[in-house]
């Protein structure tokens, strides 16, 4: 059972179209995690620069008195020591963040309530890693308060230094800018955007780094979306690829089915109109044949040379017809070859008019024109012959009730130009170009005399290709056809 061809084409435009909507979602997907996990990365890399910066600054404070003790003159043998706890309380509703900032004579104690979105009631086993995280934090935010006070504010340029490190640790090849802000006052107290930069469509992260969240460490980099898309670029442009070729690979499959099923129509139309032609032929040689001996018509002389002239010509159009077919046939065999020989062009078109004249069932009127008059060319005469021949018979058969044809003959640039015209019908746009199509016949609308099998074009396409020439039409419905053969001449 065959599967109809519009169900076929539904199927495989479905088909490319899961493909398609399965794949830009998968990409869309990849696309919102690769995103998500970035903003990840970038404001793990902010705290993790919040903390190293926090630390070295305390490091700074025991290199400060280290460097103090060897300079001092002192009989005291007792030695300075910096040191620092944190510690939690819960006795209370609100829990309290202590920390312990000792150095040498100085020592701080910081007592802090911490904000209710700081809370984390429980600390037990049950505990997830994201509660730990805000723990830590906290811890962090609580000690930055307490150093900020002894030290001062953060340093801003080691800051973006080390955020730049822990960018490349982290593979984030992105653009940044670092600003510290006063959050109670809305102002920037540092920065490091350079002047005449427009951070507006940049991405703005925002890290406060005290309990209080009075000040905050502001980030710039580059759009993260326009930073994962030129992330994704190889995967969307293979992807793009992908889509293409299957696209182009379901367009040609459906073309191709097209192709098939006009071929197989067209084949079709082509033995029905060969059998008719090859019939036609015997059915009237063989019906002069059986008037000759049935009905002692031989007897009589005229009657007897008419009948046999009549199964001559029908003799004659039947091996024609066979001839054409076997050409099509030879045509693409390897052995196929031309015989070349020295034709001259206008004898030869002279006697193709004058047979056309005869046997024509219309009247017909021809106006030739070849200049020179002895244009001699090398090519096949049997080929040539029919090609000329099938243009013209053409062109008597798609007029209506009177024919004029119109040919011409000249040598430009070395090449043979041979024109063809008539004022028959014409050939709409959209059929010229598959009338050189094989088995493909023009419809003819009220014209049901004109017969044919849809190879004479064909034939003259693939003959005049194969002499390295060429062949155009030019054609308007209700005024007619011009056929323009090019051959080349070596």
């Amino acid at each position: 059972m065959k599967l109809p061809f519009k169900y076929i084409a539904i199927l495989v435009i479905a088909s490319l179209t899961g493909i398609f909507v399965y794949q830009s979602y998968w990409l869309y997907n990849m696309y919102i995690t690769q995103k998500k996990q970035t903003d990840v990365t970038v404001v793990n890399a902010i705290k993790n620069a919040d903390h190293i910066e926090l630390f070295l600054r305390l490091d700074s404070i025991s290199d400060a008195r280290e460097k103090q003790r060897e300079t001092e003159v002192s009989t005291d043998t007792s030695t300075g020591e910096v040191s620092f706890s944190t510690s939690f309380t819960n006795k209370s509703e609100a829990p309290v963040l202590t920390q312990k900032l000792k150095n040498d004579s100085i020592e701080i104690d910081t007592t802090r309530h911490l904000k209710q979105s700081e809370q984390e009631p429980d600390f037990g086993l049950g505990k997830d890693i994201s509660s730990i995280e805000k723990m830590a934090l906290s811890m962090q935010k609580g000690l930055h308060s307490t150093v900020d006070g002894v030290v001062g504010n953060v340093n801003i340029m080691k800051f973006d230094s080390i955020l730049s490190d822990e960018f490349k640790k982290s593979n984030l090849k992105m653009l940044h800018y670092t600003q510290v802000a006063d959050c109670v006052e809305d102002s920037i107290v540092f920065s490091l955007v350079p002047v005449g930069v427009d951070v507006t469509p940049m991405q703005k992260y925002t890290h406060y780094y005290d309990l209080e969240d009075n000040h905050a460490y502001i980030v710039y980099t580059e759009p993260v979306n326009k930073y994962v898309l030129k992330q994704m670029k190889g995967i969307l442009l293979a992807s793009f690829i992908i889509i293409v070729v299957l696209g182009f690979s379901f367009w040609y499959l459906i073309r191709t089915l097209l192709k098939q099923r006009t071929l197989e129509e067209m084949k079709t139309d082509f033995t029905n109109n060969i059998t008719h032609e090859l019939k036609t032929p015997i059915a009237v040689a063989y019906a002069a044949t059986d008037a000759m001996l049935n009905f002692n018509l031989a007897e009589e002389k005229s009657k007897r040379d008419k009948y046999l002239h009549i199964t001559q010509e029908q003799l004659q159009r039947l091996s024609g017809l066979v001839e054409q077919i076997l050409s099509m046939s030879m045509e693409n065999r390897e052995t196929f070859c031309f015989k070349i020989e020295e034709v001259q062009v206008a004898p030869l078109i002279n006697s193709l008019v004058e047979q056309h004249t005869l046997k024509a069932d219309k009247k017909v009127e021809f106006d030739v024109d070849i200049r020179p008059q002895d244009i001699v060319v090398d090519i096949d005469r049997s080929h040539f012959s029919n090609i000329i021949s099938n243009l013209i018979d053409n062109a008597v058969k798609y007029s209506s009730e009177s024919a004029h044809v119109t040919i011409k003959a000249c040598i430009k640039s070395n090449n043979l130009e041979i024109i063809v015209a008539d004022k028959g019908i014409g050939i709409s746009a959209d059929r010229q170009k598959h009338i050189f199509d094989k088995f493909y016949r023009v419809p003819t609308g009220n014209l049901h005399n004109v017969k044919g099998y849809g190879l004479g074009l064909y034939y003259v396409k693939t003959m005049i290709e194969k002499m390295n020439g060429t062949i155009t039409l030019h054609s308007e419905p209700g005024k007619g056809s011009t056929f323009t053969l090019i051959i080349n001449q070596r």
